[in-house]
């Protein structure tokens, strides 16, 4: 049976978490990194921290209360993270993402949050949309979800990818903002200093990175996948503003040109990059910086309108997804993983399936890697702006307590995670069990 963490801890949500113990008994571990899994091993979990990892039995507190989980054999590895996500974009279709009720929104992105811990996702780095209020409520208890890492507003600039406004809303009034700006999904800035300005306030709320659009988009009707937005200039006083905090600028760009100008003015991760050359790879290795990548499914090119503008686009994007992995793959490229789904609560219920794409172009314990220890290596790089300080994606000894039991072994079989409602047996976050089908 389930247990719902949410309803137990709704008055204090670490009122007993110090106290709370887990034992798992006899499982194989795949620690986030190895090619392989461990032997039988016993895990202890105290608190919202890995204690201990022995192949030798774990006596326990007597005076804690202790939850004692048989593996049986199964494989215990760390929660899964995706590196893009939009959780307030899923379950709405882009109209009432901008022009519906606020109210409905949050609510919707609420359920789509429990669904997504529910599919194994414990992290999820979230790169653009009004989030602040939601991981609020997951983080007091009040609902179930994953950890979320806030970008808040994706920043563009007037005709941007990003930029949904309708042709009425200009010309734009300086002063004023759009519904789109209200309601925080983004903000058009089109100077260096209204730059700095939309990347405080986005610190101000808690973002823990910060998103711009330096390039053309798929889903945005006035950006041709061509252009270049932000000048140098611009892009330089988000990254100075970020720095600022301790933290990071991520930009999406496609072309050469946004992922070059975005590498000059001092970002440290590119999102997509589909429609970069050989050169542009090189220039990535060479700099060290991030590659965020997804394995977009072709379900995402026929969400959109036969013969629009948009499904024209993602079709030239799609051609170019295998070639980025392979540059990814031949200049080493510090790459994550991540889905980057909008619009479509029937796709997201395929997260797990759409990790295990990655097999393309990576071994199962290489994809499982980089959904885990990897891309909470990203994560890090938010710094003291990090809202969950501490080791994801990994069990370690110290580590947060993210955890998942598996029936099976997933780097043998990885598509058992695409089935996480019968072969997740317990989904563990911070320590605090919220599935658990083995204990009765």
């Amino acid at each position: 049976m389930s247990t719902s963490v949410a309803q137990a801890q709704q008055a204090s949500p670490q009122a007993d978490q110090a106290s709370r113990v887990t034992l798992f008994n006899n499982v194989k571990v795949f620690d986030g990194k190895s090619a392989s899994l461990s032997g039988p091993t016993n895990v202890l979990v105290r608190g919202n921290l890995i204690e201990k990892i022995s192949t030798a039995p774990i006596a326990t507190d007597r005076m804690a209360t202790t939850t004692i989980i048989d593996g049986g054999g199964r494989t215990l590895m760390p929660g899964l993270i995706d590196a893009h996500w939009h959780a307030m974009l899923i379950r709405l279709n882009p109209l009432q993402s901008i022009h519906g009720d606020v109210g409905f929104s949050n609510i919707a992105a609420g359920a789509e949050a429990t669904d997504t811990l529910m599919r194994g996702f414990t992290t999820v780095r979230d790169v653009g949309g009004p989030v602040f209020g939601l991981k609020q409520a997951i983080d007091a208890g009040i609902i179930e979800g994953p950890r979320i890492f806030p970008s808040g507003a994706m920043i563009t600039i007037t005709s941007g990818h990003g930029d949904f406004r309708q042709m009425s809303d200009l010309p734009r009034t300086i002063g004023s903002l759009t519904r789109m700006e209200q309601i925080g999904g983004a903000m058009v800035a089109d100077s260096p200093d209204e730059v700095r300005k939309r990347v405080r306030e986005q610190l101000m709320q808690g973002a823990s990175q910060i998103k711009l659009t330096a390039g053309g988009g798929v889903s945005s009707p006035h950006s041709p996948l061509d252009v270049t937005t932000f000048t140098e200039e611009e892009l330089r006083a988000a990254v100075e503003a970020a720095s600022n905090w301790g933290t990071y600028v991520t930009t999406h760009a496609f072309t050469p040109e946004a992922i070059q100008r975005s590498v000059a003015a001092g970002a440290k991760c590119i999102e997509h990059g589909f429609l970069m050359d050989e050169a542009t790879a090189k220039l990535l290795a060479d700099k060290d910086i991030w590659l965020s990548l997804q394995p977009i499914a072709e379900e995402m090119v026929n969400n959109f309108p036969e013969g629009s503008v948009q499904r024209v686009k993602a079709g030239v994007v799609f051609q170019g997804i295998d070639r980025t992995y392979q540059l990814a793959k031949k200049y080493k490229l510090k790459t994550a993983f991540g889905t980057d789904i909008l619009f479509s609560p029937a796709l997201a219920q395929r997260q797990g399936e759409l990790l295990t794409m990655l097999v393309k172009w990576y071994t199962p314990a290489e994809t499982l890697a980089m959904a885990t220890s990897t891309n909470a290596q990203l994560l890090a790089m938010s710094g003291k702006r990090n809202p969950y300080p501490g080791k994801l994606g990994v069990v370690e000894e110290g580590a947060l307590a993210d955890l998942l039991l598996v029936d099976g072994d997933p780097l043998a079989n990885i598509k058992l995670i695409t089935d996480p409602a019968n072969n997740f047996k317990v989904i563990m976050k911070d320590g605090a069990i919220y599935k658990n089908t083995l204990s009765r």
